[in-house]
């Protein structure tokens, strides 16, 4: 069992949730967050007054997989959160951790049954 975890753009959100549900990648969890890599922020103007953004809106997502769906699960977000044929920096990350052990809280599924 393997837990992903993809940092993406927020206007790619919809689409990599449909083609997750494509694969039978059926539950994620989705979360706000900010951050910067190396884009470092971007300069913006409100009221026209410059003003710099040090962090910039991304989407988290947290997929458990068994191990039979982690490569598919991997090249499908690689390929569907990239910009353009070639991507481009800020699309994202995507990080692959161990997981030891998943429990249902709503029943009795130990282990790999509990995130099918």
């Amino acid at each position: 069992m393997k837990m992903i975890l993809a940092i993406i753009q927020p206007t790619k959100l919809k689409a990599v949730r449909d083609a997750m549900m494509q694969i039978g990648v059926e539950r994620m969890t989705v979360c706000d967050a900010q951050g910067y890599g190396r884009q470092k922020g971007q300069t913006a103007y409100y009221r026209g007054v410059e003003y710099k953004t040090n962090l910039l809106r991304k989407v988290a997502l947290e997929i458990a997989v068994n191990d039979d769906f982690v490569d598919r699960t991997i090249e499908t977000l690689a390929h569907v959160a990239r910009t353009g044929p070639d991507g481009s920096i800020g699309d994202g990350k995507i990080f692959v951790l161990p997981m030891e052990q998943a429990y249902q809280i709503g029943g009795t599924a130990i282990g790999k049954e509990a995130i099918n």
